[in-house]
C-alpha cells in the first residue's frame, strides 16, 4: 500500500515489505509495532494478509521476524495513477526495514528496479542494518542484479548505458539515537553510494556530536562526518584531510519520541544538531521533525496563568529521566512537560526548522 503521509520530510510511504525485529533502543517505541498489530486483524481480508504473522502479544507486542513480501504492492510506483502521477518524494518500508535480514536479495534488487525505472520519484530508503547496506550497494554483483530486474520490468531508465550508479534519484538514510548507534552507523553510511545521505535521530535518546564520529576504532582520529573530513579528535583546527573516498552527510532530521511509553528529549541534544548544521562549511540543511510527547518549558506563561509543574527532569549528558525530587545536584538536568505530540509542536527557540536538500530527480515525465 502507498499512501500520502503527514511525516514532515516525505511525501508518499510505499511498503512492499512488513515486518521487521528490534535492534536497539530506538526502536522500543516503534510505532510501525502496533499499526501492523491492529492491521493484522482488519476486517479487509487483503490488509490483514499483508500484516499477518509479523507480530505477537506474548510479553508485549512485538515483531516475530516474519517478514511479508508484497509483490502486489512492488509495481505500485510504475502505474503512473493516483498519487504515483506527479513526482513526490517516497519513503520506502516504512514498515519495514528494506536490508532486515530475512529480506532476500533477490527482492530488494527488484525494488531497486523499480526505482529505476520511476526516475521522476526521489526515494528516501532509512536503515538501521547499516552493515548490509554497505555492502550491497557495493557489491557488483547487486548492481548487476539490478540492472537485470529492471530490464526485466521492460525499462532503460536507469542502469542503461552511461547510466551512472548510485541511482540518481536515491537518498540513503540510517536512524541514529545516541553517539554509539551513530559511531556505528554513520561511517557506514558514508562508505554507501548514494545521491544524498541523511541521518534520521529520531528518537533522539542522546547527544550526537556527528562532527566527531569515530573513525575506524581509533577514538584519536574522527571523522566530521558534516563537512567530509578526518583529523585528530583535538584541535577542531586540525581537520583538513579529506575522506579518503567517504562521501558526507547532505541532511540531518531530528525528533523527539511521541507515543504511550516515549522517553524525553534534551533540548540542548536537538540544539547541537542543529548548529553543526549551521556551522558546518557545507550548510546542512537541518529539520526539527517534533519534540514528541514532551516539551521543555522555556518562555513564560504570556496570559498569566500558572504555568505547569515539570513532569519529569532529563539529564543533558546520559538521558535519565527523574522526578524533581531525586534530581541530583551535579549534571544538566531540564525539567520537561507531558503535552502530547500536536501539542508540544516542533518549535526550536521559537521557530520552526524545516530544512531540505533540493530534490535529485532530473526526469519530470513518468516511464511508460
Amino acid at each position: 500500500m502507498a499512501t500520502r503521509t503527514s511525516i514532515e520530510w516525505t511525501d508518499v510511504t510505499w511498503s512492499p515489505i512488513i515486518g521487521c525485529t528490534r535492534v536497539s533502543r530506538g526502536c522500543e517505541g516503534c510505532y510501525a509495532i502496533s499499526t501492523a498489530r491492529i492491521r493484522s486483524f482488519n476486517p479487509n481480508p487483503k490488509i490483514a494478509d499483508a500484516y499477518a504473522g509479523t507480530t505477537s502479544n506474548t510479553d508485549r507486542v512485538d515483531w516475530t521476524g516474519k517478514v511479508n513480501l508484497l509483490d502486489e504492492r512492488l509495481l505500485q510506483p510504475l502505474s503512473g495513477a493516483g498519487i504515483w502521477c506527479k513526482p513526490c518524494k517516497v519513503f520506502v518500508n516504512s514498515q519495514s526495514d528494506l536490508f532486515h535480514e530475512a529480506v532476500p536479495e533477490e527482492f530488494i534488487a527488484r525494488i531497486f528496479a523499480v526505482m529505476a525505472s520511476t526516475p521522476q520519484h526521489t526515494y528516501q530508503v532509512l536503515t538501521k542494518r547499516h552493515g548490509r547496506m554497505r555492502a550491497l550497494l557495493n557489491s557488483k554483483d547487486f548492481v548487476a542484479a539490478v540492472r537485470a530486474e529492471t530490464h526485466a520490468l521492460n525499462r532503460d531508465a536507469a542502469l542503461g548505458r552511461g547510466q551512472r550508479w548510485p541511482l540518481p534519484n536515491l537518498w540513503m538514510g540510517v536512524s541514529v539515537e545516541d553517539q554509539r548507534t551513530a559511531n556505528t552507523r554513520v561511517p557506514a553510511l558514508l562508505g554507501t553510494p548514494a545521491a544524498r545521505r541523511f541521518i534520521s535521530a529520531e528518537p533522539l535518546l542522546g547527544p550526537v556530536d556527528l562532527t566527531r564520529i569515530s573513525y575506524r576504532g581509533d577514538t584519536a582520529y574522527v571523522v566530521d562526518a558534516l563537512d567530509g573530513q578526518y583529523g585528530e579528535r583535538e584541535p577542531h583546527t586540525s581537520f583538513w584531510y579529506g575522506l579518503a573516498g567517504l562521501e558526507p552527510i547532505d541532511w540531518v532530521i531530528a525528533g523527539g519520541e511521541s507515543g504511550p511509553k516515549s522517553r524525553p528529549m534534551h533540548p540542548a541534544w536537538a540544539r547541537s544538531l542543529r548548529d553543526q548544521c549551521s556551522k558546518s562549511r557545507r550548510r546542512v540543511p537541518f529539520l526539527f521533525k517534533q519534540w514528541g510527547e514532551y516539551r521543555p518549558f522555556w518562555r513564560p506563561d504570556t496570559d498569566g496563568r500558572p504555568s505547569p509543574e515539570p513532569a519529569l527532569y532529563v539529564s543533558a549528558e546520559t538521558g535519565q529521566a527523574l522526578p524533581e525530587a531525586e534530581v541530583p545536584d551535579t549534571g544538566s538536568w531540564q525539567g520537561v512537560y507531558r503535552l502530547g505530540k500536536k501539542k508540544a509542536g516542533n518549535e526550536l527557540d521559537g521557530r520552526t526548522w524545516l530544512q531540505a536538500p533540493a530534490f535529485t530527480t532530473t526526469n519530470t515525465e513518468s516511464r511508460r
